[in-house]
């Protein structure tokens, strides 16, 4: 071997260092995930889900990586996936891809109902503990029976930032297959991300700008993925198809028709929007001038119906928020005046409600949702509060969630994709110090499960539990920036953002330089020149003395003795000396002829200037006798 090495060393001397240079290995997956990380400051969520789904299958090769070989020391892995509905044997799953306990300091844990399972464990066994780690379980929770589960599998292991807006990002949009997200702001635009083909560098393909001057409010995606609604702060909704070109824009109303009825379009600017679950065609919107529409997207003219709500005094209060249900057969909106009115589309519906809860919320309703079975409906308020009420039962709320301060009027809520989990997003305030939150309850139990910090400087607006990704993503912002907080879990989530983190943006290639042509020209005259700017020229004329030198006012009247002024003498004593009779200005009234010809006799006698030069060669001047009598 020796031999071989020195044979080998002595070859490869002779050939220079750049040859048979190998490439560099790429980045494993375990150090990309490493970095994307969260320091979890808030305790992750406790257990309660008593289903274990499949992990995700782009993860696998990367869990077996992850893996420790040593057994008393096991990775943290806090999330577990919720939204998969293959189940598998407990005993037949290892030890090591089920969830680990996590640290004492970082888990939230609430006793499991007694009542519930028969103290069947499900899910795969807990890895064994350390005898501190069991003395300190045992201090701390005497109630519990020490079997710690994690089975909502909340993915916020690890999180990205999709970056870009200047302010709060109040608009958030994920088509369903996962692939592209959607995102608006108060900085006016839309901004496209596509998780394929972005690298790590999470930068957007394209931006938007719907209209200049004006908030973006809402997004939705068509049920095809293939078009997108986009509503702003002006009275007129655009549509946009799946790459971002402007398909076209509904019409505005005559804001001088009282009658909102009788109006083609909304008259004043649009609070929200969203596209029918199941019809490609049909949409619905939301307004400052008080009304709901229903729009078919096949005719930008005119809307297919008019909603008014019930109001307790005739006036126009505006309708902050509107939702479908899950089949598209009931419209939820919330109004202004705090009431939260339901409408069931049947044949000959009108704009009387079918539900009507006149004091829902205190304040102004900005998000609202339905669960997918039809019997919860979910409202969030700028009061702080998110209430859970039963369609069934709507005289009063079944839950109210207190103490989330909201100061965006986009502010959503949201349901897990198995809809066990209610979650929405936290403002911050002056003097709070918790931060921009997002706090899981649990639909059943309808308590408090978990808070996850997502910015501790900015507001979280929009949130959305992605159900095929099985990844949470939630918008925050303030007055200067803005960006879309993506959290999943390596080995839990399926593409989104495991796709685009592990790609390396791509490296410059000597293809990709262009040496910019200078262009000589042989005539370069000053006729080809460029003008100078008129702006430089009078700046330069500004710093020249004599250019910037104020002229002399104009002359506008006679003057005496050399001096001219406007008045008859340019000194106090002309002025006197005329008005006395002692100064007589006569050559106004003499001839001219008359005045020239007094002084030719002492041109003839003493010639000093022009005549002597000429007095050899020029003839004797003769001048004509003035015949001013003769006529007379």
């Amino acid at each position: 071997m020796d031999e071989e090495a020195d044979i080998y060393e002595g070859m490869r001397a002779q050939f220079p260092l750049s040859f048979g240079k190998q490439t560099k290995a790429p980045t494993p997956l375990e150090a990309i995930h490493n970095t994307t990380r969260r320091t979890l400051e808030s305790p992750p969520p406790p257990v309660s889900n008593k289903t274990i789904p499949s992990l995700s299958s782009s993860s696998k090769s990367w869990l077996n990586d992850f893996r420790n070989p040593n057994p008393n020391s096991r990775p943290r892995n806090p999330g577990l996936d919720t939204h998969s509905s293959d189940l598998r044997n407990p005993s037949s799953v290892p030890a090591a891809a089920g969830p680990s306990v996590p640290e004492a300091r970082e888990l939230e844990t609430f006793n499991a109902d007694e009542d519930g399972d028969d103290g069947v464990m499900i899910g795969p066994p807990r890895p064994p503990l350390d005898s501190t780690e069991s003395d300190s379980d045992d201090d701390s929770d005497d109630e519990s029976d020490g079997e710690l589960e994690n089975s909502y599998r909340i993915p916020f292991s690890n999180e990205i930032v999709l970056k870009g807006h200047t302010k709060v990002v109040s608009a958030l949009a994920v088509d369903h297959s996962g692939s592209r997200v959607l995102s608006g702001s108060y900085d006016y635009s839309v901004r496209m991300y596509d998780f394929q083909g972005m690298n790590s560098r999470l930068a957007s393909f394209r931006q938007l700008e719907p209209f200049e001057g004006h908030q973006v409010r809402s997004l939705s995606w068509s049920p095809t993925a293939d078009r997108f609604l986009c509503v702003t702060g002006s009275a007129q909704a655009k549509i946009y198809d799946r790459d971002g070109l402007t398909l076209g824009e509904f019409v505005k109303g005559d804001m001088y028709i009282r009658d909102l009825k009788n109006t083609k379009g909304h008259i004043s600017g649009l609070t929200c929007g969203e596209w029918h679950p199941k019809a490609k065609e049909t949409i619905l919107t939301s307004s400052e001038d008080g009304s709901l529409r229903i729009w078919d997207v096949s005719d930008f003219k005119s809307q297919k119906q008019v909603i008014k709500p019930k109001l307790a005094r005739p006036g126009r209060v505006p309708v902050t928020t509107c939702a479908w249900n899950h089949d598209g057969k009931y419209i939820a909106g919330g109004i202004g005046d705090g009431s939260i009115q339901i409408w069931n589309i049947k044949p000959g519906w009108g704009s009387r409600p079918d539900i009507h809860v006149e004091k829902g919320h205190e304040d102004d309703i900005t998000g609202l949702k339905f669960s997918s079975d039809g019997q919860i409906l979910l409202s969030r308020s700028t009061d702080g509060t998110l209430k859970v009420w039963d369609l069934r039962q709507m005289k009063r709320p079944l839950q109210v969630f207190e103490d989330l301060p909201n100061n965006y009027a986009q502010t959503n809520v949201a349901l897990s994709p198995d809809e066990q989990l209610i979650f929405t997003g936290t403002s911050v305030e002056r003097e709070g110090t918790s931060g921009g939150l997002l706090c899981f309850y649990d639909r059943k139990k309808l308590e408090l499960v978990s808070r996850v910090g997502i910015s501790p400087t900015c507001s979280v607006v929009q949130c959305y539990w992605h159900g095929k990704l099985n990844q949470v993503l939630a918008t925050v912002g303030d007055k200067k920036q803005g960006g879309t907080h993506i959290l999943y879990d390596p080995t839990l989530s399926e593409r989104g953002a495991l796709v685009c983190v592990a790609r390396a943006p791509r490296k410059k290639s000597i293809d990709d330089f262009e040496a910019k042509p200078v262009i000589h020209n042989p005539h370069a005259l000053p006729l080809f020149r460029d003008q100078p700017s008129r702006k430089r020229q009078r700046e330069k004329a500004l710093k020249d003395p004599l250019k910037s030198h104020k002229p002399d006012l104009p002359v506008t009247g006679p003057g005496f003795g050399g001096r001219v002024g406007s008045t008859k003498g340019s000194l106090l004593t002309q002025y006197l000396l005329k008005q006395g009779g002692m100064i007589k200005e006569t050559w106004m009234e003499e001839d001219p002829r008359e005045a020239i010809l007094k002084y030719a006799d002492v041109a003839a006698k003493d010639p000093k200037y022009i005549a002597p030069a000429y007095q050899d060669t020029q003839p004797e001047p003769v001048f004509a006798k003035s015949d001013s009598e003769e006529e007379k």
